[in-house]
């Protein structure tokens, strides 16, 4: 690609605005239909209560009180007698039909507020469903809906059109102006910038961006102009697969609603058969009908299970769009369910308990010729500074941590699996591995030797310097731990009453550090894939439910083979990706326990629901049965208990709740 001035990149325009702000995809209440009809229902029933009880004429209130009860009840009517037609009996319609009871017993009043209360827990509903959803959708927001295509060859920047986004297709490359947002994860060709990710990742500070970094749609560039190779289509972008993993987490229900729908048709059909007993017998007796039909269709409304059927998704699906929000993309309801019941978890090493990327830890030099710590890095850096290599990358790195001024290099050579030699102020410095450099027979290069082997036994990968072929030191670079590694360690011990264990490919020196360091004894070392699987079976054979937290596509068999398995999203496979029941999308380790934890307070709120329930439930019966039970105040108990128990599940889409989530982790 030929070279291009900056001031032609940036040509247009020549200092732009931020990226304007699309429109809030919040959903207004009054946009929902139910909303809608239960504030047409509520106001008709306000206008009528007032008339009605000061004695005015019948025709004054009349009307109003038919209107709330065609406004707040249509709608359940119709999809009441839609489920009627499959031969499935409605709870809705079994609401209407009390209304229509009690007003044909001359109880309007009664049957317009059974009515007004059922579409406004109906209203209540919907809402809290369009604001889980909007959480979710409103990272849409984040993704540009147009982009700048270089159409030119070889991605001439003179040559580029406004496409959009949704048309992008891979191999095409885009210009991202400063200030702009990406409209493509891709990798970078040319240019460099500083991007803020944080939406993506939750890195607080903006990510330096240079050609063969990876970038992502809807993240914002800095003050540099990138050109970006798209590597992925719009459709399977970070954002659309957050949108899409949480929206079909919405889809699915857990196992205990799937229970509560499949007793609620036995239990509705039992439920009208007692309702027509608790009618018809009374009149065996010589009760009075009108009397009787009033306590049957008391009975009918109180007994009724909205309140149980509404006991089990909101918290899990609130639960699901928290941890959403805070980077965990759980994949169903069923699966922040399960995560509840995990009581053992097994840990990856490699870009799940480490960083996944190597770093300098230590640097010893040697005596003879006895450069400094600073000296010994800047010479291995300089030489490096060409390289390709992961430990190349990283021994630069750590010089320009340290701020080290790197002189220039030349005559520059790799050699795989030996090293790299250049010149650098005026001497040859050779960087690699010990066995391929160190000269036999020279008093050096066995103190050398020996502090590589020292470092090796500890762990760490070594890397020898020379400078005009004599050992000046050795460097050992580590796959640093996590910093919260420790923390989250603690934590899952803490939920599980279990200490993690590791399963990981590499050899137990490697594998022993990080262990010791945060404090896991399990260690289980040299593994291939399939011996994964094989020590998450004998677990689960043992009777345990196993979470496997990885990363690679080494960890994908085990993450399909456990009870629930969750990958690191950042640098994690599209196998492991797809394969895991959840995703942590910016990489951060603890919130691992703290999802645990999520879960777990979904569990005891479902609990705390039912029980809720029932209690209202069956209190309103023994009432109403054994006493006698005032239709309004039954209307009161029921619809009151219906709405408590929806509220109480949406106490988890507070940010608060990941919060304690986190803390008690």
């Amino acid at each position: 690609m030929p070279s291009v001035a900056p001031s032609a990149v940036l040509r247009r325009p020549p200092h732009p605005a931020p990226p304007r702000r699309q429109p809030s995809r919040r959903t207004r209440a009054f946009a929902l239909p139910e909303v809608g009809w239960a504030a047409a229902a509520a106001v008709a029933f306000l206008l009528a209560l007032p008339l009605h009880l000061t004695a005015a004429p019948a025709w004054t209130w009349g009307p109003l009180y038919a209107l709330a009860y065609a406004a707040g009840g249509w709608e359940p009517a119709r999809s009441g007698l839609r489920a009627l037609k499959d031969r499935t009996l409605d709870v809705d319609l079994l609401m209407v039909v009390a209304a229509i009871g009690a007003a044909a017993i001359g109880q309007v009043l009664d049957g317009a507020l059974l009515i007004v209360i059922f579409a406004g827990s109906g209203a209540l509903e919907a809402l809290a469903t369009a604001r889980t959803e909007d959480s979710v959708r409103g990272l849409l927001d984040l993704a540009p809906t147009t982009a700048t295509r270089l159409t030119g060859d070889d991605g001439d920047p003179e040559a580029e059109e406004s496409v959009a986004a949704a048309d992008l297709v891979v191999g095409d490359v885009i210009l991202v102006r400063p200030g702009e947002r990406v409209g493509a994860d891709g990798h970078v060709r040319h240019g460099s910038s500083e991007v803020d990710q944080a939406t993506i990742t939750g890195e607080p500070l903006p990510v330096a961006k240079r050609p063969g970094d990876e970038v992502f749609a809807g993240t914002l560039n800095g003050t540099g102009a990138l050109r970006v190779e798209v590597a992925r289509d719009a459709g399977d972008s970070v954002i659309a697969r957050i949108v899409a993993m949480v929206a079909e987490a919405s889809r699915t229900k857990a196992p205990t609603q799937l229970f509560i729908e499949k007793v609620e048709q036995r239990y509705s059909v039992g439920m009208v058969a007692a309702t027509l007993a608790v009618f018809t017998v009374p009149l065996l007796f010589g009760a009075d009908p009108t009397r009787s039909l009033l306590r049957a269709m008391t009975f009918m409304i109180v007994a009724s299970p909205c309140a149980v059927v509404l006991a089990t998704m909101p918290p899990l699906l609130s639960a699901v769009a928290n941890a959403g929000r805070h980077g965990v993309l759980v994949k169903s309801a069923v699966v922040m369910e399960r995560l509840g019941e995990v009581d053992t978890v097994a840990l990856d090493k490699t870009g799940t308990l480490t960083q996944g990327t190597p770093q300098v830890t230590t640097i010893r030099p040697l005596p003879d010729p006895g450069p400094t710590e600073e000296t010994l890095l800047t010479w291995a850096a300089a030489a490096e500074h060409a390289g390709e290599h992961p430990l190349a990358r990283a021994i630069v790195a750590a010089a320009r941590e340290r701020g080290l001024s790197l002189p220039a290099a030349e005559e520059f050579t790799a050699s795989p699996g030996i090293g790299v030699c250049a010149t650098v102020d005026g001497a040859r410095i050779e960087v690699g591995a010990p066995a391929r450099l160190l000269p036999a027979g020279r008093p050096a290069a066995a103190a050398a030797g020996s502090l590589a082997a020292e470092l090796e036994e500890n762990g760490l990968t070594a890397v020898v310097v020379l400078r005009d072929g004599v050992p000046a030191g050795v460097l050992g670079l580590a796959d640093r731990l996590r910093p919260d590694a420790a923390a989250t360690v603690a934590s899952l011990q803490a939920l599980t009453g279990r200490m993690p264990m590791l399963l990981t490919g590499d050899n137990p020196r490697a594998a022993a550090r990080p262990a010791a360091e945060t404090g896991i004894v399990d260690v289980r070392a040299g593994l291939l894939p399939q011996d994964k699987v094989d020590a998450v079976r004998a677990q689960q054979t043992a009777g345990r439910r196993v979470l496997v937290v990885g990363d690679g596509v080494n960890d994908a068999p085990a993450l399909a083979a456990a009870h629930t398995g969750v990958a690191m999203g950042r640098a994690g496979s599209d196998l492991a990706l797809e394969t895991a029941d959840a995703v942590i999308v910016r990489d951060e380790l603890a919130t691992v326990p703290a999802v645990l934890g999520l879960s777990r307070a979904a569990r005891r709120l479902v609990a705390q629901n039912l029980c809720l329930a029932a209690v209202f439930l069956c209190a309103l019966v023994v009432w109403d049965l054994a006493g006698d039970l005032p239709l309004p105040l039954g209307v009161l108990g029921h619809e009151g208990s219906t709405v408590l128990v929806g509220l109480n599940g949406l106490r988890l889409l507070r940010d608060a709740a990941w919060q304690r989530a986190t803390r008690t982790s």
